[in-house]
């Protein structure tokens, strides 16, 4: 179950460092994601070669100890039998039912039962577990729906970019990112006023991570699904990845002359 950074960077630590010698199952988009969130977090990490808790060579070796599991496939392991489900929250979520001497346990970390433009929501199983492990951050939180933030989001930027501004978002390069993108990619498709201006989002991580999410389009919502039978719905229309943060002060607007000279969006992720 790794969902950002903070689910999964000690994992190669205990696999390579320490006796920690237990199975570990991923389905098969995190183990992909994994690698590439890890990989990252090594290259940008500003503390000394020494105070690393692990390297690259670390991580490729855990790869090797990571089995893959598919929803609703039962394993068992020591006598502990135990499934996942879809979780919604990023892609290759999952939450565990774990039935040990028939007490079943669900355990998962983010969850969300709320469909978003690329993700199902988090299934419910089909019986009551015995006992429940959740992530509550947003526990006693009331969000407004889906469409409603969807809208202050898309009419902020809209105003902004007619009162000549400039916009920068950050936001996680895993899942936040392409959800917003493709928000972004579609209101873009039903305005032609703003078809001259760009949108670019500025992360190596976000474009690799971008790979998988084409990859594994099975595992996107029936909207998704279906748009792929005609068209890659990440394969965006009016937003390109910035290579670098050198190419910066080159960008072009729609009409050819210099980013300074009209209104833009950025879309950046960290």
């Amino acid at each position: 179950m790794i969902f950002h950074l903070d689910h999964a960077a000690s994992l190669p630590y205990f696999l390579e460092k320490t006796t920690f010698k237990v199975p570990i199952f991923m389905t098969l988009a995190t183990k992909a994601i994994y690698k590439l969130l890890l990989s990252y977090y090594v290259k940008v990490s500003k503390v000394s070669v020494e105070d690393m808790l692990y390297d690259e060579q670390d991580i490729l070796c855990s790869m090797d100890k990571i089995e893959v599991i598919d929803f609703h496939q039962t394993l068992e392991v020591n006598g502990i039998r135990f499934w996942c489900y879809t979780a919604g929250h990023v892609l290759g979520a999952a939450m565990f039912m774990v039935d040990i001497a028939g007490v079943r346990v669900i355990y998962t970390g983010d969850y969300s039962r709320e469909e978003d433009r690329h993700l199902r929501p988090a299934e419910i199983p089909q019986f009551s577990p015995d006992i429940c492990i959740i992530e509550s951050t947003y526990g006693v939180q009331l969000h407004q729906p889906r469409n409603v933030r969807e809208k202050r989001f898309t009419d902020v930027i809209h105003s902004t970019i007619s009162q000549g501004g400039r916009v920068l978002i950050p936001a996680f390069a895993l899942g936040r990112a392409q959800e917003l993108l493709l928000i972004l990619d579609e209101y873009w498709s039903n305005h032609h006023e703003l078809h001259n201006i760009p949108i670019y989002y500025a992360s190596p991580l976000a474009k690799r991570c971008m790979v998988v999410y084409q990859t594994y389009i099975n595992s996107m919502n029936e909207r998704i699904r279906n748009q792929f039978a005609n068209l890659n719905a990440f394969d965006f229309k009016h937003i390109s990845p910035l290579n670098s943060i050198e190419n910066f002060n080159n960008l072009k607007c729609g009409d050819g002359k210099s980013e300074w000279s009209s209104e833009w969006i950025v879309k950046t992720t960290i």
